[in-house]
């Protein structure tokens, strides 16, 4: 463990790691001429067409995690740039559905490339992409992203003190 991270608190690790990924993704795709935000739209919008569908903005922001308004805005910066194409969805006209362009898939294809390097460097600690500990470590993530977290409701703790 680093010197800064001695005694730090799970969330405070979280936020760490989360800081260190997003500055080394920015930094890895910038080339490319996309951010760490643009990027995360793209990369899933491949995936998701790979896998059949043409999702709208509030699928693709509840699949990425972020805002829909922010999604909104990184996919018309993103087809201003000529890689997405963001179309009225003929079964809900209120919905726009995103699909990557030609040359947006082959951007997103390059990003991905950079990205997966930047993964196996981040992983290598924990014996790499495919070893025990970074699939027990990818299943805790899973189970802490899975669970409720409501800023609003009172803790057992904070209850105990009433």
């Amino acid at each position: 463990m680093s010197n800064g991270s001695e005694g730090a608190t799970p969330g405070f690790l979280v936020w760490r790691l989360s800081m260190k990924w997003r500055v080394a993704v920015d930094r890895a795709v910038a080339p490319l001429g996309l951010t760490h935000a643009q990027y995360s739209l793209v990369a899933s919008l491949y995936g998701m067409h790979r896998a059949g569908l043409r999702p709208s903005q509030r699928r693709l922001a509840d699949h990425t995690g972020l805002e829909a308004l922010y999604v909104s805005k990184l996919a018309r910066g993103l087809e201003s740039a000529g890689l997405l194409e963001r179309t009225r969805d003929p079964k809900d006209p209120r919905a726009v559905q995103l699909a990557l362009t030609d040359r947006g898939k082959e951007v997103t294809r390059q990003a991905i490339q950079v990205v997966q390097g930047l993964l196996r460097q981040l992983l290598e600690p924990l014996g790499g992409l495919d070893s025990p500990r970074t699939e027990a470590f990818t299943r805790d993530l899973a189970t802490l992203l899975d669970a409720p977290l409501d800023p609003f409701s009172t803790t057992d703790h904070e209850t105990e003190q009433s």
